[in-house]
């Protein structure tokens, strides 16, 4: 399966040390399996950062999911309940219980893959986060919103399966 990320600049090997922290699924290195998604986040991440937008693409194997090794969270490509509560706890730089099972700031989970909170859901998350919509809104909110999917790697073990690929 080929996977592509979004940047500034050429990645020929990815170093989780440069991956920023509270992120929809964690501090981890993010690709999509849709390339038209990693173009505008390349334009993005380029009118932001500077440089020019470069999209790496990567290969990984089909059967990564049957590696016994590799713990996988899948969400699918349908917002939940559990996947907005998931998000919320990873972007919250308040939140602490990393035991949680909807949580990722510890890399329980080597590979997470869902939807990804795009400016609109982060808006939602804020009204909730402060108390100016409920949780039941927010949901209600969600099932509205078109999404992009998104392939987040949080291990060195995760890392490893991927390979660079051309375009």
């Amino acid at each position: 399966m080929k996977l592509y990320h979004g940047s500034n600049l050429v990645i020929e090997s990815i170093n989780l040390a440069m991956c920023r922290p509270y992120k929809d699924f964690g501090r981890g290195f993010y690709l999509t399996d849709m390339k038209e998604q990693a173009e505008k986040m390349a334009v993005r991440v380029s009118r932001i950062y500077g440089g020019s937008p470069v999209v790496n693409a990567f290969e990984i194997p089909d059967s990564f999911r049957e590696n016994d090794g590799v713990k996988i969270k899948d969400f699918g490509i349908e917002t939940t309940e559990e996947w907005a509560r998931f998000v919320m706890n990873n972007r919250n730089r308040t939140f602490t219980n990393v035991k949680d099972s909807l949580c990722n700031k510890d890399n329980k989970y080597d590979i997470v893959i869902g939807p990804v909170a795009d400016d609109n859901m982060a808006l939602l998350f804020r009204q909730y986060e402060n108390e100016i919509i409920d949780f039941a809104t927010l949901l209600k909110g969600m099932i509205y919103k078109k999404t992009s999917s998104q392939y987040s790697f949080h291990t060195e073990k995760s890392i490893k399966l991927l390979r660079k690929a051309g375009d």
